[in-house]
């Protein structure tokens, strides 16, 4: 962490204030797994649940877009590319025979603003595809570019296609002494797509710290401890309204504009974010940044975090201008972090009854969404060790404890792939039979419960996610193997 900190009374905001915003989260039932707000710079609060860290990576979905702009910008202000170069001049040898006029005239501002002319959602169009830039310049435009506003995650993907046609690097590669290096920021993984290209779009993982050294050198011009990162005159492109997005809008703050892969909010904010609710939220006027995790069940709870923003900090320092500020009063506040800290937590403890003995049991599993094959166990006093077998020849196991967490590599999905990922591992025995497993995919929104009732030659297996892209909940039933026990296929 290198980042000041300071009391938020001595920038107009008092403790009282973000107590009742944190009340007001917990109240809400909102899933924040990290919160880091900054004031002139200074970071006045922070908090992360257990198991989740400030300074650890967080997969940031579709705020990767908001770096992608930035890669545009840096590239921009260098003259390596225009923002009215034709999308097609970068990939003559990818093109169709015949050449649309509407793809002709699709530039590099229009992937920005979400304005290239698609009428529908052509995310899955271009992503089942091997070569996502033959696919997107293969589809239908049929739009004028510029006046068809679409959110459009292969948009990003081509802007990142285009930086490293004309760079001859990765996206990261290009990043790393351009704006990583100098926010100190440790170089970050970022997913691609089949033929190795940044996915831009999506697939970055940065720190909340990260994201917020992001947004403060967004809120301070393009400038970070007086080193030029972005040039003024694109953040100010990138946060005025290029595209009316008011259209199909449901939440307010998404119905304020759209900038470059930046969402335009109320009170002059702006802001990126991320599937199940990542955010960097920059406030110019209040001098604010706000960066955090989270994992929210609908973008609607982004809404009513943002809401609780609006009135717990922004009415809060008008409020405070007029009242001339408090004491520094930190009690209540800090108690309140204490009890957001700890609210992940699974309770853990020896159990009362005598468990069954696992020890060395396998079983094998009828079909199921995972292609799971078999569970394997292994117990040795508090510990535990379960053993996943695919069909796919994918082999891993994890260890459990039920007297405390555990921290491992595990296997799960984050972005675009089944990558390897911190987990933190709990275990709870919840009856005689019945054995529940907690894993934390720390590194993204997803968590994972694992509910095992065990019988004399039986067990039933169940499989639970808060929040998921790609998987659903289900149940199936093992057997007890022996060696002339089959495998369910």
């Amino acid at each position: 962490m290198d980042l000041s900190y300071d009391y938020p009374e001595n920038h107009g905001l008092s403790s009282r204030s973000l107590s009742d915003l944190y009340a007001a989260i917990e109240e809400q039932g909102l899933a924040v797994n990290t919160f880091m707000l900054l004031q002139n710079g200074c970071v006045t609060s922070s908090f992360a649940r257990s198991p989740y860290r400030l300074d650890r990576p967080q997969l940031l979905f579709s705020l990767s877009k908001s770096i992608t702009s930035i890669a545009v910008g840096i590239a921009w202000d260098q003259g390596l590319v225009r923002l009215n170069d034709p999308v097609i001049s970068f990939f003559p040898e990818r093109l169709l025979r015949k050449v649309s006029p509407h793809l002709a005239r699709m530039a590099i501002h229009h992937l920005l603003s979400m304005n290239t002319g698609h009428h529908d959602n052509i995310y899955a169009a271009v992503t089942q595809e091997q070569d996502w830039v033959r696919a997107f310049l293969a589809l239908d435009v049929e739009h004028e570019p510029g006046t068809h506003y679409r959110y459009s995650t292969p948009a990003t993907y081509m802007l990142s296609a285009i930086l490293e046609r004309v760079t001859g690097q990765t996206l990261i590669d290009y990043l790393m002494p351009r704006l990583f290096k100098p926010l100190r920021i440790p170089r970050p993984t970022w997913e691609t797509c089949p033929m190795g290209v940044t996915a831009g779009g999506m697939g970055l993982s940065l720190s909340t710290e990260s994201v917020a050294k992001i947004g403060l050198m967004l809120l301070n011009q393009g400038r970070f401890e007086g080193t030029r990162i972005l040039s003024e005159k694109y953040i100010q492109l990138a946060t005025t309204e290029q595209s009316d997005n008011r259209l199909e809008a449901k939440r307010i703050d998404s119905a304020q504009g759209y900038g470059y892969q930046i969402h335009l909010c109320r009170r002059g904010c702006y802001r990126g974010d991320g599937g199940f609710g990542q955010l960097c939220f920059v406030a110019p006027r209040e001098k604010i940044v706000i960066a955090a995790t989270s994992s929210f069940q609908s973008m609607d709870q982004l809404q009513t975090l943002l809401d609780l923003i609006y009135t717990h900090i922004m009415d809060a320092l008008d409020q405070n201008k007029q009242d001339r500020g408090e004491a520094v009063n930190t009690h209540d506040l800090q108690e309140r972090l204490a009890g957001i800290t700890v609210s992940y937590v699974p309770s853990q403890s020896v159990p009362s009854f005598e468990p069954p003995d696992i020890h060395h049991r396998t079983y094998a599993l009828k079909d199921n969404p995972f292609g799971l094959r078999t569970v394997a166990f292994m117990q040795q006093d508090t510990r535990l060790m379960m053993n996943w077998s695919y069909e796919d020849g994918r082999d891993h196991q994890l260890p459990f404890d039920i007297t405390r967490s555990l921290n491992a590599e595990g296997m799960f999905h984050k972005d675009l792939s089944i990558c390897t990922q911190e987990v933190v591992t709990y275990a709870a025995w919840i009856s005689p039979n019945t054995l529940q497993l907690t894993l934390f995919y720390v590194e993204t929104p997803y968590v994972v419960t694992y509910t095992l009732a065990f019988h004399d030659q039986t067990i039933d297996f169940q499989f639970h996610t808060n929040v998921s892209m790609h998987l659903s909940d289900f149940q199936v039933t093992g057997m007890l193997m022996d060696a002339t026990t089959p495998i369910y296929h």
